[in-house]
């Protein structure tokens, strides 16, 4: 039942262009009979592929999980450009390569969001206006609102990369940094 509503929940999504973010509560490449997504009765999921087998030589963050944006560099993963893969199915997305900078963060680093590392594989639909408003100042971003499932926190600890790797997005010391933070030569 609950394949069933995951399913009827994605095409939903699909068909109304509306992003949904999981509730996912097992830990990145758990396996697929004890993830809480897939249903361990249905007798198909043998046909499916272990991930901790199928992304046993991806790059990995230091706390063992995937590193997505390093899969791509590497070449260990080409997402599709269109929908199908094949060009004459549609315009290609688009790579927008520009950095935002959030500079409210206290002493902890400024925050960079890398638009290229997200728009390699999502299109802009996926998070304007519904997630962020595409304008400056335009979204009122903390780490609250963030753990509560908001703004990142839509794909971040659920299809992205742990909110508990904290330098992965506070990575822009500043003046105010406390000095563990400004030592960047150990990362």
């Amino acid at each position: 039942m609950k394949s069933l509503l995951l399913f009827i929940a994605f095409a939903i999504s699909i068909a109304t262009g509306t992003v949904l973010a999981l509730d996912l509560k097992a830990p990145p490449l758990t396996p697929l009979a004890q993830d809480g997504i897939h249903d361990p009765q249905v007798e198909t999921i043998k046909t499916l592929q272990d991930p901790k087998q199928s992304m046993k030589n991806f790059p990995k963050d230091r706390r063992g999980e995937v590193n997505w944006v390093e899969a791509i560099n590497q070449g260990v993963i080409k997402p599709r450009r269109t929908n199908t893969g094949r060009p004459e199915d549609g315009a290609p997305m688009k790579e927008f390569d520009l950095d935002i900078i959030m500079t409210d963060t206290a002493e902890m680093p400024n925050v960079r969001f890398p638009h290229l590392a997200h728009t390699r594989w999502l299109a802009c639909s996926n998070c304007h206006p519904d997630i962020f408003l595409p304008k400056k100042n335009g979204n009122p971003v903390t780490m609250e609102k963030i753990l509560k499932g908001q703004f990142c926190g839509r794909c971040h600890d659920k299809v992205s990369f742990a909110l508990w790797t904290c330098e992965r997005c506070h990575s822009v010391p500043h003046n105010k940094s406390i000095p563990a933070w400004r030592d960047t030569s150990k990362k």
